[in-house]
This record gives structure tokens, C-alpha cells and sequence, in this order.
């Protein structure tokens, strides 16, 4: 047998003599006592049962033998009954005495089966078993609260008072704490008003905490009587003498209204906590409270109101008072008649709505009829009926029933029902009934089963456990029906998820749950279950924190010296590892001489720094210390001596020891130490320190070679796993100080789960936050930011939320002074902590980006633009980079807004981004500004296109016209010519003078060429100007030269569009495209198609494998010509599409200037005003997207915004630079006409040295041969007999608004 057991048994088996003896002893004491008392009492029964002497009568005299005889036997018969009375004694004795032994031997097993069960009584967490009381006291008065507690170990109790600890030496002879056989009572003497709180008293051992509250009311009195007032107790209804005075009498009421039922009365004491116990009958049916009848008892009143009356309110009422001399009550009646019907004549309302014979698909409806006295008699019954929780009535029978039940089916199992009934007569329908009671729709068998189901367990409670558990207790059900167990579920809060904590029905209203998340925060529900199955839930417990169970801290550590004057030393520790689940609050150092065995106390008031200064020393003495901690649970184990210090002035010249060192942000390969200056700086300031460092099983070798001159170092390379120690030295002008403590070990392992610090822009308001989410937390955690390792505390340029394990830094108005490494470790943890470094480009980027928010506008990936399309259509279009289905927009014309119609097509593209309006017939006096606003949730754009001709111009090109008299005709139509417009015609660049001037203001000139020969080949031209500007078209009839002109590259929605304009067209021409010399089939991707006057080939979405060399080539009957676009990469930079040449614009508004730029490499942008170059501001702001889509935005132009602006792009291999006339006028003026002129798009070569600062546009030539432009290339003869064709325009250029007509 175990030691242990063996000195159990023995200490049982000495109890248990023990306990016999004394349990003799009793019983001997309690037979001695009855002994007494049975003589005493034989004594006084002797007495009284004594008898006078036996007079024998004369005529029963015997004779001399007689009496001999007579005598001879009574003494026989008197020596038997006194020796069967002696036996009878005896046996009573022995009988009595077997009986003691029994029941002394019974009392025995008894009290040893307690003492055993009380000696192996299992470890549980604190119970209340008596838990506190309120109590209202008068002033000056004491109150002693007490409870029992229950618990293994025992149980610790804390007394709190407000959430405070109750410190009797705070207020000495005040309170006083007792604790006695298992009962805690606290004792206030000489209660004040300030007295009057709520006091609590924590229970705290191994397994766990739980708390019982109790308020102390303390009175006033003016006036005190007796000298001692005595606790006032709790007052039962029974003890309140009641006397009714205004009672309600016989009322009438109406059916739908409402009524009270008042009486007033009297009641002694009246006590505001202790209300009279009223309760209200009708015909002798118990009410209660609902929301078909309100009770209220107060005030000297006790009232019924009925506020929705129906005809079932009718009947008798009582009221009912518990008094002190038993109950006294009133009754009268209430009738309550029928409300106006609907329809006159009408009956009134059925009563008494009831469902019977419930099953799952049908219930039995019954009611009783309405009391018809004028009205009609009732030919039926209508019987309506709605879910619980819908508002919605459905007639359940098409045809009046005429007995008073009907069976209603077609219900739906598990649902519940109400059911109302209504009633008819030759007049019409009566209100309806009032509705009856729930019923749920299930077969007997499962209502029988679900009756048999236990009710749902009571309160359910969370206390605290473990890092990584919870105790959880609970009520057991009311309603138990062969109670089999209970399951614990548990959910974390904000979560509606929930997940089992055990398997198997649990048979105790107490359980662990264990495995869950430390710092997660949860709730608790339990069910019931029997052999019928599971309970309804309980209600939820409240939530609570994964923590430990609050206890003492563990002791503090590493004792150092950090200065010594020769009467005083500087002493300094290190927290303990384990706070004990409260923070440590309070410090507590002892001292010693080194060779005395006796401590003494340092300080009797508790210092919460971790630094002390220990005063009356003697000098060169050593001297050990010591510390404790102590929290809200108590003051915790000491910390082992410190080595012995001396009492020895410090006189070096170099500093002493930096100390306090700690870790933070420790990674795999990394971490960050830090250290407190020294409290010795000897002979000079400090001015660096060296960190030391040393591997497990290595020597130390100093970090930095240079003293730093800040008190922290990240140190990198470190070894995945491997431990490490370091120690500080600081330094002055006089050498390296002392070093430091050894720091604890550190191994070079992150935390599971570690997270970083996030730096971002919040979408919805714009600030730049820095966010971290805490791996683990405890309950006093606190989130400690710091800046360059310098704690951050009341900073007016950040604010800090914290919020469960996640803590928010925002930046309030961030600029470069917040530049720096930002840190934040979160306290009482196991070093969770983390870092980021604001830079200063990564600043910029997000104070963009959060202007952007907090300004949104729609980006767009190109401006508004136009194309001509087939049949004289044009279509004007813009693209956005993005766009959300919830997107509006709005077309304006000249400050008017166009809605979509026949003749203006308006459509979006979500997926593409694409804004589109389609005008069917574009005319002379479609010429105008045009402007699409765009709103996309908060974000907002414009963009705007003026179309407004400002001189001269081709309306159609130079074409030819056969007579028929074979007379070649070049013809032209001009527009927007005055008188003093001049026309001239050229061939070969020599003037043709002819005898009629043409007249412009006919709007067509033609040249006549009769008999047209080989003489008459050659370049014509025809040149229009005036004051405004001038335009010229050209047509070449000369048989030489190619017959198209050079691939462009054109910028659309869908991708690109390589186009060729063609020069000469015949049957006999065909075209092929190629890439990489493959040819190419017209499909989704690569899409061909044409024109008379131009052919193209469409590249939608183009990606990597589109690069290459394109061509096509154009063949006739005699010979080909190919041209050829490079799409290979090393090409120059330039802009592809998207500018307008002038824009036109009201102050106040947003200017955007986008467009797609070109290049491999990617090119360089640079944007010019003036000749200037433009820096990026909040005004003007420069974006380059993707190397792409180059963009200018200027927010709230003003007249000074007014300009030419240009953008010039370029790589290594060359450039081009545009121009853009931007006029901005004031509201409520005219716009500007712009001079529209030619944009200069000039392929700029490479600069050998330095880009020029301020490049000079160059002047663009008037091409001999068109040019990709808005006005289209003069056609060539498609066939014997010609026709003039519509030219199809690029959007390139604005210069000619009106499309040509056929």
C-alpha cells in the first residue's frame, strides 16, 4: 500500500476511535441523565399508585384457615410477579443497551463516512454557497456582509467596494475582514452615506474566480430614538397591513376599447422596495400581465387595464391583496358590449376562439356564438387564420359553416397558427373574433414527445479558467423528464457560428471547456437531454475573455545596482514573466545585511516604477535585496536575493550600466533591442552605447564598432532557432562604461501566428492608417505605439483606436515630419509586437491616393472623342478606366443636356468602360461644345470636345466628276467662307488663273478640264483662306506614286487600329495583311475590314503575342505596294490618341487632359504651360498610369489656367510633342471660339547629353499627300463612272466639325 494511503487509513482509523469515544461519552452522559430521570419518575409513579388498606365487608369475613391459606398464596402469587418484573427489567435494560450500541456504531459509520468523503473531495473552482445579501442601514449604524464559499483549494476572497479593493488600513478601525469555518464577512462600522455602494467579494483559487455582489444603501435619520437601531430585514407581503378605499365598482365597456379597474389603497408600512402582492381574477381564472392586460401595484393604487376589450373581457373581477391578516378582495362586474358593425344589421362578434385535436395538417377550431338580440339570425361562420409572426389573414372556408367548429387542414407541420372567427347574416359580416391562442401544427405522437423534451437549462455563467479555458455552470431545467445530460455549445461573439465543447451528454451542471483561443472572446448555451430528445436552447451566457484566473503575480527578477553614493543605492528589477491576469499595480522591496539572516521592509507604501532608491545604508556594507509584486489578487511569491551589493560610492569617470534591456520584434532572423540610459553618467554625459552580443556555447562580440546614439538596435542575420544573450555598454567622453546586466536569453523564433504592420489609405474616408492585428492578447493587454522607439502619448498628429486585438494608428493632416520607423508591442503578452517604416515616397504615393479618395474622380482612359462612322453617323465617345454599375452620366450640348432618342443614341458599356452617343445627322449646326458629366458613386469627371469651326475649311474634299462630254470636273464644297474668302487652284505647285473667279459663296468650286490627255496628269491643289486661317486639298492625277499612304497607328475603345488610306482604288486592287509575314484571317481578335478610301485592320485588347512587324500589301493587275507598322518594341515615344487640340472650359470646374502614350522602352512625359514645364501640385496633378495613359488634371481652373499646354513624350530612340490650347472663361459668359488650328505632332530625334527643359514645337508642313486627319483623303475611281465617297475621319484632329455629305 502507498505511504500515502497507509497514513490516510491510519489517520481515518484514530478519527474513527476518537470519534467512538466521544460518541460513548455522549451517549453515557445522555443515559446517566435518563437513568435519573426514570427514577425520579418510578419514585413519583410509586406514590401515585399507592392504595389505601382493603376493608374486607362483613359478609366476606373467613375463618382462621381461610386466611391462612389465603395468605400461603398471595405469597406465592406476590415472590412470581416479582421475579417476572425483575426479568422484565432486565430484559428492558439489555435491550436499551443493544440499542445504543446500534445506534452509536450507526453515528460512527456516519461521521467517518463525511470525514472520508470531506478528505478526498475532488479540486473544483469556487462556489458561493451563501452568497451576499443587500441591506439598507441607517446612518451610524454598522452592517456586516457575509457569504460562504465552497471550493478546492480553498478558496481566497478579495473584498472589492465600486470595483476597488477594500484596504482596511486605508481607514483603520473602519472595516474589518473576518474569515472563519468557511465564512467571509466584511464589517463596516459606522455606516456614512459615502458608505452606500455596490461590494463585491471574488472568490479566487487554482481552477478558477466567480463574484457575489450586494448593494449597501445607508439612510439618513434625523432623529434617532433608540440608541441602537437594529438591521432592517426583508419585509414579507404577509407582514403589510392593506386597506382598500376607492374600489371599482360594476363597469361597461365596449368591445375594441379599453378600460382600467382602479382601487386605491392604503398600505403599512409603505415601503417603495416592497410593493404589495396584487393579483387579479376574472370569474376566477388567475390573470397575468400581457399585452391583453396590464397590472401595476404603486402609488397607493392597484390598477387592471384591459386595452384591447373584446366581448371574452367580460365577467366578474377580483382583486386579491396578500395582508397581514390573510387576503382581502374586492370584486365587480364588467360588461363589455359589441362594437358598431361594419354593415348595420350585422351580427356581433363570436367569443371564446379555441383549437382542438391538433395534428400536423389540421386543427379543430371551435367558438362560441354571439348574443343577436335585432340583428338577423346567423346563417354561418367564416374562420380566418395567420402564421404566427405574419400580419396577414387567409380565409380558410369559401362557404359560411353553420355549426360552431369547423376542421381546418392544409397547415404546415411545425408552423404555428392563430385563428379568428367571424360571423354572417342576411346583413352582412361581423367584426372579427378576438384571436385565439398559438397552436403549433405536429401529430399527437410528437407533441407527445416534444412535452416529454426537459425545458431549456436556466442561467448559464462563465468564469474564467485557464489561458486556454473556461468554467461554465448553469441552472439546472425546471422541468427535468429523466434528465439523461447536457451539451455545452459555444460561439466566438460576432460570430453566428457555434461549435459542440463535448460529444457525449454531460450529467453536471458544471464543465470545463477546454482548446479554446487565448484573448478570443465567447459565448455559452447549453442544452437538455433525454430519451425524447434535445431541449430548447438556453439564453446565451455573457461573453467573456479567454484568460487565466486571476492570481498573484509571479516574482520579480534580475536585481542590478545602478548607482551607489555611500549612504544610498539605485536599484532596479525586471517585471514578472506572469502578471497573474491583473497589472501589477504595486512593488515591494526588502533588505538584509548579507551575513544576517533577518529581512527588513524597505517600503511600507507600495512604488510602481521598477526602479528604487534605498536609503540608510552604511557604507561598505553588503547588503542583498529582494521584491515582490502584488496586483488586485494579492501581493505574490519574493524574488530570489540578490547577489550581494556593496555600500560603496561611485567615483569612475565612466558611465554605469544601461539596464532594463528588452526585446522586441523578434523574427526568424531579426529582432530589436532596446535599453534605459544609465542612471551614473559619471565624469560626462552620455554619448553612445556598444551592444554586445553572444550565441549559446560563444563568446561576445560588440555589434557596432561605432557608438549609437540611441538606445535601441536592430540586429539582423541571426540564426533561425538559435539563443542568444546581449548586454549594453554606454559611453562618454572618458571611456566604455560598465556593461550592463546579461540580458535574458532570447531564441530567434517568431510567435505563431505573427502579423506585421499594415500601412494603407481607407477607402472610404482617405486617412493613411497603420493597422496591426495582435496574434494574442490578454485582458489587461494594452497597445503601446511608438515612433523611432519613443512611446507616442496625447500626440495631436495621430490618433489611436484599439479595438479587441486590433489596434488603428490614423495620421491627422500627414506630412514629412511623420517620416520614421512606427512600432507597437502590446503589453502582458509574450512579446507580441511589430514595426514599419514610413518612407517618403511611400508617403507620397499614399497621400495621393488619398487625395484621390477624398476627391474622387472617374479616371478615364481616354477623353471624349468622335469618329465618323458610315451613312454620315457620327459617334462621340469616351472611355473610362473603370466603371460601376450603378454609374450615371449626362451628354451636354452647348449647355443643354441631349437625352437619348432616335436621332441621339445614348449607351454604356460597364465591361469596357465605354460612353457613347451616336447623332444620326450631323450638320452645320451640330457644330458645338460638347460635354459628358459623369457621376460614379462619390467619384466625378467631365470631359468636353469643342466642335466649332473658326475659318475656312473643305466640307468635301477635291474629287472629279465626268461630264458627258467627257469633261473631267475637280470639284470641291467649301464651308464657312465669307465674301473676301480668295480660292486658288495649283498644278505641280503652279497657279492656275482661270478667266471666271470661283465663287466660294456657292459653296462648290469646280475646275473643268476638257479633253482630258497624258498632258493634263500632275498634283492638283486647291487653296482656301482669309483673315480667319486657311485650308488646302490636294489630288494627284498623275499615274506616278504609291497608291496608299503610310500605316498610323490609331487609338480606339476596343484597342488599336492600324489604318492605310488609299490614294488610288480600282476591281483590279486587292489587299492582304500580314504579321511577321504570316498572313492574316479576319476573326474576333484580328478584325479586317475597309472602305473605298481606307483600309484597316482592328487589334482588340492587344497583349505580348501581338507584337511584331505588320503590313499590308496592295496589289493591282500590274504591280504591289506594301506598307509596314512596327509593333516590335525599341520604337520612339509618342502619343497615340486622346488629345484634343483646344478645350474650352468654365472657371471653377475640372480639367482633365488624358491620353495614351506609346514607346519601347517606355517613354518619358513631361507636360509643359507656356513653354514652362509643369510640377506636379494638389492643383495640377501629373499621373502616368501603367507607362501608359498619361494624364494632366487641373482642379478648379481659373483664368490663369489658360493656355497652350503640351505634353512631350520621349524614350532613347525619340519623341513627339503635342500642344493643347486650353481657354477658360467665367460663368455666365459666352465660351471663347477658339483658334483652331493644326496640332504639331513632331517625332523629336534622341538628345545626345540633356532632354531640352523648354522644347520649341516644330511647325508641321502642309503634306503633299493627306495625311490621317479628321478631313479625309480625296477618293480615287472606284469604277468607269465616279462618284465622290464620304472620307472616314480619325479623331485626331478637331479642324473639320461638319461631315461630309454624299
Amino acid at each position: 500500500m502507498h505511504f500515502n494511503q497507509k497514513k490516510h487509513v491510519s489517520h481515518i482509523s484514530h478519527h474513527s476511535s476518537h470519534t467512538t469515544k466521544h460518541v460513548v461519552k455522549e451517549h453515557s452522559s445522555r443515559k446517566s441523565s435518563s437513568k435519573l430521570v426514570n427514577q425520579v419518575q418510578h419514585t413519583h409513579a410509586t406514590e401515585a399508585m399507592a392504595e389505601p388498606a382493603y376493608t374486607v365487608p362483613a359478609f366476606r369475613q373467613r375463618s382462621a384457615d381461610e386466611i391462612e391459606e389465603y395468605q400461603r398464596v398471595s405469597s406465592h402469587v406476590g415472590k412470581g410477579l416479582a421475579s417476572i418484573q425483575m426479568e422484565l427489567h432486565r430484559m428492558r435494560v439489555a435491550t436499551k443497551t443493544q440499542v445504543e450500541n446500534i445506534a452509536i456504531k450507526r453515528e460512527v459509520q456516519e461521521m467517518m463516512h463525511k470525514k472520508m468523503t470531506s478528505s478526498t473531495e475532488t479540486d473544483k473552482a469556487p462556489d458561493f454557497l451563501v452568497a451576499l445579501r443587500s441591506h439598507t442601514v441607517w446612518e451610524k449604524t454598522p452592517v456586516k456582509l457575509f457569504c460562504t464559499v465552497g471550493g478546492h483549494p480553498r478558496p481566497v476572497v478579495k473584498w472589492y467596494k465600486g470595483g476597488k479593493p477594500v484596504d482596511p488600513l486605508s481607514a483603520p478601525g473602519k472595516y474589518k475582514i473576518e474569515s472563519k469555518y468557511g465564512v467571509h464577512s466584511l464589517i463596516i462600522s459606522r455606516c456614512m452615506v459615502s458608505d452606500t455602494a455596490e461590494y463585491s467579494a471574488v472568490a479566487t483559487n487554482s481552477h478558477g474566480s466567480t463574484t457575489s455582489k450586494a448593494s449597501v444603501t445607508v439612510k439618513t435619520c434625523v432623529v434617532l430614538v433608540f440608541s441602537s437601531v437594529p438591521h432592517l430585514t426583508v419585509i414579507h407581503h404577509s407582514k403589510l397591513e392593506i386597506t382598500m378605499l376607492d374600489r371599482f365598482g360594476v363597469s361597461f365597456g365596449t368591445e375594441g376599447g379599453s378600460i382600467s379597474l382602479v382601487c386605491t389603497v392604503v398600505v403599512v408600512p409603505d415601503l417603495p422596495n416592497v410593493p404589495p402582492l396584487a393579483q387579479w381574477y376574472r370569474d376566477d381564472k388567475l390573470l397575468k400581465a400581457g399585452k391583453l392586460a396590464e397590472i401595476k401595484v404603486g402609488g397607493g393604487a392597484a390598477t387592471l387595464t384591459l386595452p384591447h376589450l373584446a366581448k371574452d373581457d367580460e365577467g366578474l373581477y377580483t382583486l386579491r391583496m396578500w395582508t397581514k391578516d390573510g387576503t382581502t378582495e374586492h370584486s365587480a362586474y364588467l360588461f363589455v358590449k359589441d362594437a358598431a358593425p361594419s354593415v348595420a344589421g350585422a351580427p356581433g362578434a363570436p367569443i371564446s376562439v379555441k383549437a382542438f385535436d391538433i395534428n400536423s395538417d389540421y386543427v379543430l377550431v371551435a367558438w362560441k356564438p354571439p348574443n343577436t338580440t335585432n340583428e338577423a339570425a346567423i346563417t354561418g361562420y367564416f374562420v380566418d387564420k395567420r402564421e404566427s409572426g405574419s400580419a396577414t389573414w387567409s380565409q380558410c372556408n369559401d362557404a359560411p359553416v353553420q355549426i360552431c367548429k369547423y376542421p381546418v387542414h392544409g397547415l404546415s407541420v411545425g408552423h404555428a397558427y392563430h385563428f379568428r372567427v367571424r360571423a354572417v347574416n342576411s346583413a352582412g359580416i361581423s367584426r372579427p373574433s378576438r384571436e385565439s391562442d398559438k397552436v403549433t401544427a405536429l401529430d399527437p405522437a410528437e407533441r407527445e414527445r416534444l412535452q416529454g423534451v426537459p425545458s431549456a437549462p436556466g442561467h448559464v455563467v462563465a468564469t474564467r479558467n485557464t489561458k486556454s479555458s473556461v468554467f461554465v455552470q448553469w441552472d439546472p431545467p425546471k422541468h427535468p423528464n429523466h434528465l439523461m445530460g447536457y451539451y455545452i455549445d459555444a460561439s466566438l461573439v460576432g460570430s453566428k457560428a457555434w461549435f459542440p465543447c463535448n460529444h457525449k451528454p454531460y450529467k453536471h451542471t458544471r464543465f470545463v471547456v477546454h482548446g479554446l483561443t487565448p484573448g478570443e472572446t465567447y459565448v455559452f448555451r447549453v442544452q437538455a437531454v433525454n430519451v425524447y430528445g434535445l431541449s430548447d436552447e438556453s439564453q446565451e451566457s455573457t461573453p467573456i475573455a479567454v484568460e487565466p484566473a486571476l492570481t498573484t503575480p509571479s516574482a520579480p527578477h534580475g536585481i542590478t545596482m545602478l548607482s551607489c553614493d555611500g549612504a544610498s543605492m539605485i536599484i532596479a528589477w525586471n517585471s514578472p514573466k506572469h502578471c497573474g491576469g491583473s497589472k501589477i499595480n504595486a512593488y515591494y522591496v526588502d533588505k538584509r545585511d548579507a551575513d544576517s539572516l533577518a529581512w527588513k521592509e524597505v517600503n511600507s507604501a507600495p512604488t510602481k516604477t521598477r526602479t528604487y532608491t534605498v536609503d540608510g545604508l552604511t557604507e561598505g556594507t553588503f547588503y542583498e535585496f529582494k521584491v515582490q509584486a502584488g496586483n488586485l489578487a494579492g501581493v505574490g511569491v519574493p524574488s530570489a536575493p540578490s547577489t550581494p551589493l556593496k555600500c560603496e560610492a561611485w567615483t569612475y569617470a565612466v558611465p554605469g550600466p544601461a539596464y532594463d534591456l528588452a526585446f522586441r520584434e523578434v523574427r526568424g532572423d531579426s529582432l530589436v533591442i532596446l535599453w534605459k540610459a544609465p542612471v551614473y553618467t559619471g565624469a560626462s554625459a552620455v554619448t553612445g552605447y556598444i551592444v554586445e552580443m553572444a550565441k549559446k556555447g560563444h563568446h561576445y562580440h560588440p555589434l557596432n564598432e561605432e557608438a549609437i546614439g540611441h538606445r535601441y538596435l536592430q540586429v539582423t542575420g541571426l540564426e533561425a532557432g538559435a539563443e542568444y544573450t546581449f548586454k549594453v555598454k554606454a559611453v562618454n567622453a572618458e571611456g566604455v562604461g560598465k556593461a550592463s546586466q546579461t540580458s535574458e536569453p532570447v531564441v530567434a523564433k517568431a510567435l505563431p501566428g505573427t502579423q506585421e504592420i499594415q500601412c494603407g489609405v481607407d477607402e472610404d474616408t482617405g486617412d493613411i492608417f497603420l493597422s496591426f492585428e495582435a496574434c494574442e492578447i490578454s485582458e489587461t493587454s494594452d497597445f503601446a505605439w511608438s515612433k523611432n522607439y519613443k512611446e507616442i502619448s496625447d500626440c495631436p498628429r495621430v490618433a489611436i483606436e484599439t479595438k479587441g486585438k486590433h489596434s488603428k494608428l490614423t495620421f491627422v493632416n500627414p506630412d514629412v515630419s511623420d517620416l520614421g520607423a512606427f512600432s507597437v508591442v502590446v503589453t502582458d503578452t509574450d512579446g507580441v509586437s511589430a514595426s514599419h517604416t514610413v518612407t517618403e515616397d511611400a508617403l507620397n504615393t499614399m497621400l495621393e491616393l488619398s487625395y484621390n479618395i477624398r476627391h474622387p474622380i472617374v479616371p478615364l482612359k481616354h477623353q471624349l472623342n468622335y469618329e465618323v462612322l458610315e451613312k454620315g453617323h457620327v459617334r462621340f465617345w469616351l472611355q473610362c478606366l473603370k466603371m460601376s454599375p450603378a454609374v450615371t452620366y449626362r451628354f451636354i450640348v452647348n449647355d443643354k443636356e441631349v437625352t437619348s432618342s432616335d436621332s441621339h443614341k445614348i449607351s454604356h458599356d460597364v465591361n469596357t468602360g465605354v460612353i457613347q452617343m451616336t447623332v444620326d445627322h450631323f450638320s452645320k449646326a451640330s457644330e458645338a461644345t460638347y460635354t459628358v458629366q459623369i457621376h460614379d458613386g462619390r467619384a466625378k469627371n467631365q470631359s468636353s470636345l469643342v466642335l466649332v469651326g473658326d475659318g475656312p475649311h473643305f466640307a468635301e474634299y477635291l474629287s472629279y466628276h465626268v461630264d458627258e462630254d467627257c469633261t473631267v470636273l475637280l470639284v470641291c464644297k467649301v464651308a464657312n467662307v465669307k465674301k473676301e474668302t480668295v480660292f486658288h487652284w495649283f498644278k505641280d505647285e503652279e497657279e492656275i488663273v482661270l478667266e471666271t473667279p470661283p465663287n466660294v459663296m456657292s459653296g462648290s468650286v469646280a475646275l473643268p478640264i476638257s479633253l482630258f490627255s497624258r498632258k493634263d496628269q500632275g498634283h492638283y491643289k486647291a487653296k482656301l483662306s482669309d483673315d480667319r486661317g486657311k485650308d488646302t486639298s490636294v489630288f494627284d492625277i498623275s499615274g506616278q506614286g504609291s497608291s496608299a499612304s503610310e500605316l498610323v497607328l490609331q487609338c480606339t475603345p476596343e484597342g488599336i487600329r492600324l489604318q492605310c488610306y488609299m490614294k488610288y482604288y480600282t476591281e483590279e486592287i486587292r489587299t492582304a495583311w500580314l504579321h511577321k509575314d504570316s498572313k492574316i484571317s479576319s476573326s474576333e481578335k484580328m478584325r479586317i475590314a475597309g472602305t473605298a478610301e481606307m483600309a484597316w485592320m482592328q487589334i482588340r485588347e492587344p497583349s505580348e503575342k501581338e507584337k511584331g512587324h505588320y503590313s499590308i500589301q496592295i496589289m493591282d493587275a500590274t504591280k504591289s505596294h506594301t506598307r509596314t507598322f512596327d509593333l516590335s518594341g525599341q520604337d520612339r515615344g509618342r502619343v497615340v490618341g486622346g488629345l484634343p487640340d483646344v478645350v474650352t472650359i468654365m472657371e471653377q470646374k475640372t480639367l482633365s487632359l488624358t491620353c495614351t502614350v506609346w514607346g519601347d522602352p517606355s517613354p518619358e512625359v513631361s507636360w509643359f504651360k507656356n513653354e514652362n514645364e509643369v510640377v506636379s501640385t494638389e492643383h495640377a496633378k501629373i499621373t502616368l498610369e501603367a507607362n501608359k495613359f498619361a494624364s494632366l488634371t487641373i482642379t478648379a481652373v481659373t483664368s490663369e489656367d489658360s493656355g497652350k499646354y503640351s505634353i512631350n513624350v520621349r524614350n532613347k530612340y525619340g519623341g513627339e510633342f503635342v500642344e493643347i490650347t486650353v481657354s477658360v472663361y467665367k460663368q455666365g459668359e459666352s465660351p471663347p471660339e477658339p483658334k483652331m488650328g493644326g496640332r504639331g505632332a513632331t517625332p523629336a530625334p534622341l538628345a545626345s547629353k540633356t532632354p531640352a527643359k523648354t522644347p520649341t514645337p516644330a511647325q508641321t508642313p502642309i503634306p503633299q499627300t493627306p495625311t490621317p486627319s479628321l478631313k479625309s483623303p480625296t477618293p480615287s475611281l472606284r469604277s468607269p463612272t465616279p462618284t465622290a465617297k464620304s472620307p472616314t475621319p480619325t479623331p485626331k484632329s478637331l479642324k473639320s466639325p461638319t461631315p461630309p455629305r454624299k
